[in-house]
């Protein structure tokens, strides 16, 4: 099979909303009257994103929900996607999973693709995906305030105690198991929660190498602090993986083990009951984890006041 026929059988689909998609030199994009553009880029490695003999459905779905969480954190919502690819071999039982993992959650949120590459290589996927916002209206890190909240939607910790599990550093009970490799594998974008936090938020981001180094960078370009409640974020619970001694393990994976791909975000004190309104509405779990205060750094505290002393901040792949 050569990479053209790779391309037009498992790739190429209609683009309704693209003036010109897959099969010339470049896609051709009409952005909305009054909308501005949102570009990201994320790439996943074999062995430094995933392992290479996962699922290829799942990994089909990740490649794509980590780069739809970029546009969530923005604001954005997702218009069109290329998609490239190094590939060991041709693999068309592999291509067909990988694709209908990809494509089912593409419809989802209908995201057409409208490009990409393909090469023979080390097993490397790479998304550049494309959104529409409002002009003047997209979220950003450097907005926060002192004074304003901080929040988190979902669980964290879910997807490091997945992988430290498959990994072999804890054995996880079948009802924790499953959990957190789902969320591992199959991370849920926030798309509508981005959205719908317009013009409420000041600042967000989504949690992808561990809260304090991602709420690390709103603190760095806002040029504020935090303050986090240890006992306030939404932790997996202790029980159903294995009771207090794993105690250690899962405050590593709550505060930096990363994979979580929820938004953290700040907001007014004003607007905390129109956001508890928002979660019932989405039907999405948001905690108040946290409050931004002048100065440098973060500071995390636990039940009783006394400031946490943490060994790790998150995922740097060249540290």
């Amino acid at each position: 099979m050569s990479e053209f026929d790779l391309i037009q059988r498992f790739f190429t689909r209609p683009a309704p909303h693209a003036i010109l998609g897959v099969g010339d030199d470049a896609a051709l994009l009409q952005v909305a009257e009054g909308m501005e553009l949102a570009v990201s880029t994320d790439m996943l490695v074999s062995g430094t994103h995933f392992l290479p003999d996962g699922d290829p459905f799942l990994l089909g779905h990740k490649t794509l929900a980590v780069n739809l969480s970029d546009l969530a954190a923005m604001g954005a919502a997702p218009r069109w996607a290329t998609l490239a690819l190094s590939l060991p071999q041709a693999d068309e039982q592999w291509l067909q999973r990988f694709s209908e993992g990809f494509f089912a959650l593409a419809d989802k949120y209908g995201v057409e693709l409208v490009g990409g590459d393909t090469t023979r290589g080390p097993l490397n996927l790479s998304v550049t995906i494309m959104g529409e916002v409002p002009r003047g209206k997209a979220l950003r890190r450097s907005g926060a305030h002192v004074g304003d909240d901080i929040w988190v939607s979902g669980t964290l910790g879910e997807a490091a105690l997945g992988l430290a599990h498959l990994q072999g550093r804890i054995a996880l009970p079948d009802d924790a198991r499953a959990f957190c490799l789902s969320a591992l594998h199959q991370p849920q974008p926030r798309i509508a929660l981005g959205l719908a936090l317009r013009g409420i938020a000041h600042s967000a981001i989504d949690i992808s190498d561990g809260l304090l180094a991602d709420l690390g960078h709103i603190l760095d370009c806002s040029n504020v602090a935090a303050e986090l409640r240890y006992d306030r974020l939404p932790k997996p619970s202790l029980s159903s993986v294995g009771g207090n001694g794993l105690a250690e393990l899962a405050q590593r994976c709550v505060l930096s083990g990363g994979d979580d791909y929820e938004l953290c975000f700040t907001a007014p004190v004003s607007r905390r009951a129109e956001i508890e309104t928002l979660a019932t509405r989405l039907n999405q779990p948001l905690s108040r984890v946290g409050s931004i205060v002048s100065g440098h750094g973060c500071k995390v505290r636990a039940e009783d006041g006394s400031v946490m002393k943490l060994k790790e901040s998150g995922y740097d792949h060249f540290a």
